[in-house]
C-alpha cells in the first residue's frame, strides 16, 4: 500500500528542515525500511532542489527531467507536417519553439513542438486541443493566433502566428513602464482573458514571459492552454491525486511561475478565471513597480509570501497613484478568490473607468498648457471648464463607451447602419429597415467577424449628419455600413457602401438596379461583398446560409419586417398584450402566405412565448401554439441555430427548464456566433440560476456585441440591485447615462437607490419634483417609485394621484414580476389610513376581479400570491396563507431565484397581515438569504410591515441590512 499523503509531506517538512550532513541517517530512522516512503521523499526533495536554481520552473519541466523526455536540441532543416523548420527561437518546459516556413500557406510560423511527456496522455491532449481550438476560434486581436494543432510521425506541434516584438518580460528587464502604459497594456491583456474564459478556457499561466509587446502597440497573450495540458504530470512512483498535491505545495512550480502563482494554485486547490485574475494582478503591480508584491529569494520563500502576506501599497513605491488603481491592485490580489474581481469583464471595466479618467485629465493638462494666457487661466470661464471636466468624470464613469482605445477595436468588425429610405411611399420604411436587418443577420453569421447587434446600430438612424469616427468608437468597430432603399412598383435601387470608420475612408460600394423579386439575392451580394472586403473566411455552412433566401415571398417578407419591428422595439416588461397580439397576427400573415418561412416561424414563437411568460395569456393554449412555431421551425431547417435559440426561449420562458435552454444556447453558438440576444438570454437563465457572476459575464458579452442596448446595461444594474451591491449599480446606472443622458427612468432608478440602501428618501423626492415641473407627461414612466414614495410617508392623496397617472398599467411596488391590481392598491392605501370600510370594499373588488385571473391561469404563482395578499387584506386567514404557500410551491426559489424569493417575501407580508408574527418572521428571514428586491428602506419605511415593528426578530432583520458605516 503506498505511505499516506500526511506522512509522506510530514516526512519531506521535516528532511527540507534537516542539515544535509546528517539527511541520510534521518531518512533511515525516519523512513526504517519503508522503501515506497524513502522513494517518494528523495524525489520531492530532488524536484525542490530544482525548483529552487530556478523561479520559472514547471512541473513538465521537473517531470522530464525525472522521466528522460526531452526534445532533440535541433530539428533545423527536417519538415514537420507541412512545416519546414528554419531555426530554433526558444524553448521551455513545454517545448521547443522553431521559426517554420508553412510549405501548403507560403507563410511563416511559430513551431512549438511538444516534448513526448507532455502528448503521451491522449485524454488529456484532446482536452488541451479543444482549449487550443476554442481560443483559435475567437479570432480575437489580443490572443496569439493558432494555426493548427497537430501531429507528424508521432510528433505534436502547435503552429502559431510569428509575433515580431519583445516580450513584457524583456519590457520590464530596462526597466518600470509609466502608469497609463501599463493599465493600456493590462486592459489588452484582460481584453484575451475574457474572451478565453468567455470560451471555458483558464490560461493558468498568466506572466511577463507570455505578453508579447508588438511595435504598433497590440498585446498579443502567448500559450492559451499549454499549462492545462501539463497539470497532470506527476512522478511517476508517486499516485496522482496525493503527488499533485506535494509538487504543488513543495517544489513550488506547477501551473505557471511561483511568483505569478495565485493563493490556490499554491495551496492545490481548484482553479478557475479568478486565478488568471489575480496574476494579471502581479504582472500589473509588477510593471508599475518594478517589483514583485511578494518576494522571495527561493520558490519557497515566494510562496510562503503568497500564503501568509499582503503586498506593500503601490504609494509605497510611487508618488501620486491614483486611488483607483491602488483598488483594482488590491482587488485582484484578494487571497480569498470571492473578494476578487469575479469576471475578466468586471477589471476589464473598472481598468477602462481608470484610463478615461486619466486621458481627461491629461487633455485637460495639455489644454492649460497650450494657452499661455494668466488673464484666461485665472478667468472664470477656465475655472468653468475645469470644473465641468472633473464633473463628467464624476458623472460618467463609464464614459470609456463613447471612445474605446483603437487597439482594443478587431480589425474584422462591422456595424451596417440602418439604410435609408427613399422611396415615395415613407411606410416602405419598414422594407429598408428589413433589408438591413438581413444584412446583419448574414453578417452575423460570419464566425470571422465581429458585427454590431441591431439594438445598438437603430440608433443612428437616417436623418442627421452622421459622424462614422464617431459611431466607430462608440460601437467598438473599425467599419461602418450605411446604405439607402428606393423602391417603386416592381423594381428596386439598393445603395451599399462600406467605410472604415477610423478614417472616413470609403472602401467599397455598389448599386444595384434590379427587379423586387431579386430582392434577396441582392442582399446575399452586399453581405458577401463586405465579408470578402473585410477578409473573412466563410466556412461551406457560413456562405450557404448567407446564399439562403429567408422566402420567395416580398409580401410574407413585409408583414415579417413589420412584425418583428413591433416587437424588438420594445422590452418584456413594457410590451403591451395588444403589441404582442398584433405580432402574432402578421406572423400568421406571413406564414399563411409562405409555410416555410423558417424566420417568422422563429419570431412568431417567440411572440407566444412572451405573451405566455409575461402573464397575459398564461395558458396551456398559448404555449402549445409556441411549441407548434418551434416544432415547424425545427422540421424546416433542424440544423438552424435560430431554431435552438427558439426551442431555448420556449424552454425558459414556457418551463423555466434552466439546464435544457443552456444546452440549446450551445448549440445555437455554434452557428451564431454575433447573436447579442443569445448571450442575453444565457445571462438571464444563469441569472434565475442563482448564478449571478456568471449571469452578468454573459450579459457584459452581449453588451460587447451590443454596446449601446440600455436596456441590458439596465438588466446589469437591476442584478447589483438584487445583490445590494449599490456601488457597482451606480457605476452601471452612470454606464447608462452616458448613452442617454437624460433618460427619466434611469435617474429615477439612481434615486431608488438611495431609498433602498440608506432609507433617503430626499433624492427619489428631487428627482420626482424635477419631472412635475419640468415634463409631468413623464411622471407615469417614474410611477413605481413615485408610488413607493407616497406610501413610504403615508401620503394616501399623493398616492391617490399617482394610480390615477397610471391610467391601465399595473403599478409595481418594487422590481420584482408580480403582478399588483390597482384595486389591490387601492385597499392597502386606505388600510394604511385606518379607513376599514374603504379598504373592505377595495380588496373585495379586487378579489372578485383577481379570481378570475387565477380560474384562467391556476398554475401561475404570482396571480395566486395577488389573491393571497387580497385575502389577507380581507382578513380571510386560512384561505391568505394556503394561497401564499401555493403560490411559492408553484414558482419555488430553486425553479426561479428572482420570482420566488419575492413570493416568499409577499408570504411574509400575508402572514404579518393575519396575525402569525412567527411564521412572517421565519419567512422574511428566509427571503433575505436570497438576492432580491428585499432592502433596507423597503423594510424600514413601507406600511407592509407595520404589524412586525417593534418584534425584536423583525427589528433584527432590518438592522442586518442597515448601511454599513
Amino acid at each position: 500500500m503506498a505511505p499516506a499523503l500526511q506522512t509522506i509531506e510530514e516526512t519531506f517538512h521535516a528532511a527540507l528542515d534537516c542539515d544535509p550532513d546528517q539527511l541520510n541517517a534521518f531518512l533511515d530512522t525516519r523512513c526504517g525500511g519503508d522503501k515506497a516512503l524513502r522513494t517518494k521523499v528523495e524525489a520531492l526533495l530532488a524536484s525542490h532542489r530544482k525548483a529552487e536554481t530556478s523561479v520559472e520552473i514547471s512541473i513538465s519541466a521537473v517531470a522530464a527531467n525525472i522521466i528522460g523526455n526531452r526534445q532533440p536540441d535541433s530539428l533545423i532543416g527536417e519538415t514537420i507536417g507541412h512545416y519546414r523548420i528554419l531555426k530554433r527561437i526558444g524553448a521551455g518546459g513545454m517545448g521547443e519553439v522553431y521559426l517554420a516556413s508553412d510549405i501548403n500557406a507560403g507563410r511563416t510560423a511559430a513551431l512549438k513542438v511538444l516534448p513526448a511527456h507532455l502528448s503521451s496522455n491522449v485524454e488529456r491532449l484532446r482536452r488541451f486541443e479543444q482549449e487550443a481550438r476554442a481560443v483559435a476560434g475567437l479570432n480575437h486581436p489580443n490572443i496569439m493566433t493558432i494555426y493548427e494543432v497537430g501531429t507528424d510521425d508521432s510528433r505534436r506541434y502547435i503552429a502559431s502566428e510569428l509575433i515580431e516584438g519583445e516580450t513584457l518580460h524583456e519590457r520590464l528587464a530596462r526597466g518600470g513602464v509609466e502608469i497609463r502604459e501599463a493599465i493600456e497594456i493590462a486592459i489588452q491583456v484582460v481584453s484575451a482573458l475574457a474572451a478565453a474564459h468567455s470560451a471555458g478556457v483558464v490560461h493558468r499561466d498568466i506572466k511577463p514571459q507570455n505578453i508579447m509587446l508588438r511595435p504598433d502597440g497590440y498585446v498579443k497573450v502567448l500559450d492559451f492552454g499549454i499549462a492545462k495540458l501539463a497539470e497532470r504530470e506527476v512522478l511517476p512512483s508517486v499516485p496522482e491525486n496525493e503527488a499533485l498535491k506535494l509538487v504543488e505545495t513543495n517544489a513550488g512550480s506547477i501551473l505557471g511561475t511561483v511568483s505569478y502563482m495565485s493563493l490556490e494554485q499554491a495551496r492545490g486547490a481548484h482553479v478557475d478565471k479568478r486565478t488568471d485574475i489575480w496574476s494579471l494582478g502581479v504582472v500589473l503591480y509588477e510593471m508599475i513597480t518594478g517589483r514583485a508584491p511578494f518576494p522571495g529569494d527561493i520558490p519557497g520563500e515566494v510562496m510562503s509570501s503568497i500564503v501568509e502576506k499582503e503586498p506593500l501599497p503601490l504609494g509605497r513605491y510611487l508618488e501620486r497613484v491614483p486611488p483607483e488603481l491602488e483598488q483594482i491592485v488590491t482587488k485582484a490580489l484578494q487571497k480569498n478568490p470571492q473578494e476578487r474581481f469575479q469576471s475578466a469583464n468586471e477589471l476589464l471595466a473598472a481598468l477602462k473607468h481608470l484610463l478615461h479618467k486619466l486621458e481627461l485629465a491629461a487633455e485637460l493638462d495639455q489644454s492649460s498648457a497650450r494657452d499661455s494666457s494668466a488673464r484666461w487661466i485665472q478667468s472664470p470661464i477656465a475655472a468653468g471648464v475645469a470644473v465641468l471636466a472633473i464633473a463628467l468624470a464624476a458623472l460618467f464613469p463609464f464614459y470609456w463607451l463613447r471612445k474605446p482605445r483603437t487597439a482594443a477595436i478587431p480589425e474584422k468588425s462591422v456595424a451596417v447602419l440602418p439604410f435609408e429610405n427613399l422611396s415615395d411611399d415613407k411606410t416602405n420604411s419598414y422594407f429598408a429597415d428589413g433589408m438591413q436587418d438581413e444584412i446583419l443577420s448574414d453578417l452575423a453569421k460570419v464566425g470571422d467577424l465581429k458585427v454590431v447587434s441591431r439594438t445598438s446600430v437603430m440608433q443612428y438612424k437616417s436623418g442627421a449628419a452622421r459622424n462614422l469616427r464617431e459611431i466607430g468608437q462608440q460601437l467598438g468597430v473599425a467599419h461602418v455600413v450605411e446604405g439607402s432603399v428606393e423602391r417603386s412598383g416592381t423594381h428596386v435601387r439598393i445603395n451599399a457602401q462600406l467605410f472604415d470608420a477610423r478614417s472616413d475612408h470609403r472602401v467599397w460600394g455598389q448599386t444595384y438596379d434590379r427587379e423586387l423579386s431579386d430582392i434577396f439575392a441582392i442582399q446575399s451580394e452586399i453581405a458577401k461583398s463586405i465579408a470578402d472586403q473585410l477578409q473573412a473566411k466563410l466556412s461551406p455552412d457560413e456562405r450557404k446560409a448567407i446564399e439562403r433566401p429567408p422566402t420567395s415571398d416580398v409580401t410574407a417578407f413585409d408583414l415579417y419586417t413589420r412584425a418583428k419591428n413591433i416587437q424588438l422595439a420594445t422590452t418584456i416588461r413594457s410590451t403591451e398584450k395588444t403589441d404582442l397580439l398584433n405580432v402574432v397576427d402578421l406572423l400568421n400573415q406571413a406564414v399563411a402566405r409562405d409555410a416555410a418561412f423558417f424566420d417568422a416561424y422563429c419570431q412568431l414563437a417567440y411572440a407566444h412565448d412572451i405573451l405566455y411568460f409575461s402573464g397575459y395569456d398564461h395558458t396551456p393554449a398559448r404555449l402549445a401554439l409556441a411549441e407548434a412555431a418551434v416544432h415547424t421551425a425545427f422540421r424546416l431547417r433542424p440544423e438552424a441555430g435560430e431554431a435552438h435559440l427558439a426551442r431555448a426561449r420556449n424552454l425558459y420562458y414556457g418551463y423555466l427548464e434552466y439546464d435544457g435552454a443552456l444546452a440549446e444556447l450551445e448549440a445555437a453558438r455554434q452557428s451564431l456566433p454575433n447573436n447579442a440576444r443569445l448571450l442575453e438570454l444565457m445571462g438571464y437563465i444563469l441569472r434565475r440560476q442563482g448564478r449571478w457572476n456568471e449571469s452578468t459575464e454573459n450579459l457584459e458579452r452581449a453588451i460587447d456585441l451590443d454596446p449601446r442596448n440600455v436596456f441590458m446595461l439596465q438588466q446589469i444594474a437591476l442584478s447589483y440591485d438584487y445583490l445590494r451591491r449599490y456601488a457597482d449599480e451606480k457605476l452601471m446606472l452612470n454606464r447608462v447615462l452616458a448613452i442617454v443622458p437624460n433618460d427619466t427612468e434611469t435617474q429615477a432608478a439612481r434615486a431608488w437607490m438611495e431609498f433602498e440602501s440608506h432609507a433617503d428618501m430626499r433624492p427619489l423626492h428631487q428627482m420626482i419634483d424635477s419631472v412635475r415641473a419640468t415634463n409631468p407627461a413623464l411622471l407615469p414612466t417614474i410611477g413605481d417609485a413615485w408610488l413607493v414614495s407616497t406610501l413610504a410617508e403615508r401620503d394616501s392623496d399623493a398616492a391617490t394621484n399617482v394610480l390615477k397617472a397610471f391610467g391601465e398599467n399595473k403599478p409595481h411596488l418594487s422590481s420584482d414580476n408580480v403582478p399588483l391590481t390597482r384595486l389591490y392598491v387601492e385597499g392597502v392605501i386606505a388600510r394604511m389610513t385606518k379607513d376599514d370600510a374603504k379598504a373592505r370594499s377595495a380588496f373585495t373588488a379586487a378579489r372578485t376581479e383577481q379570481e378570475k385571473a387565477v380560474q384562467a391561469q391556476p398554475n401561475f404563482g404570482p396571480a395566486l400570491c395577488v389573491l393571497g395578499l387580497i385575502d389577507a387584506g380581507l382578513g380571510r386567514k386560512e384561505e391568505a396563507l394556503r394561497e401564499g404557500q401555493h403560490a411559492v410551491e408553484l414558482l419555488s426559489v430553486e425553479k426561479d431565484s428572482l420570482n420566488g424569493a419575492a413570493l416568499i417575501k409577499y408570504l411574509a407580508i400575508i402572514a404579518a397581515w393575519v396575525g402569525d408574527k412567527d411564521l412572517a418572521c421565519e419567512e422574511l428571514a428566509t427571503a433575505i438569504r436570497y438576492p432580491g428586491c428585499l432592502s433596507y428602506g423597503h423594510l424600514k419605511l413601507l406600511p407592509f410591515w407595520d404589524p412586525l415593528r417593534g418584534d425584536p426578530r423583525f427589528e433584527k432583520i432590518v438592522a442586518s441590512l442597515a448601511p454599513k458605516q
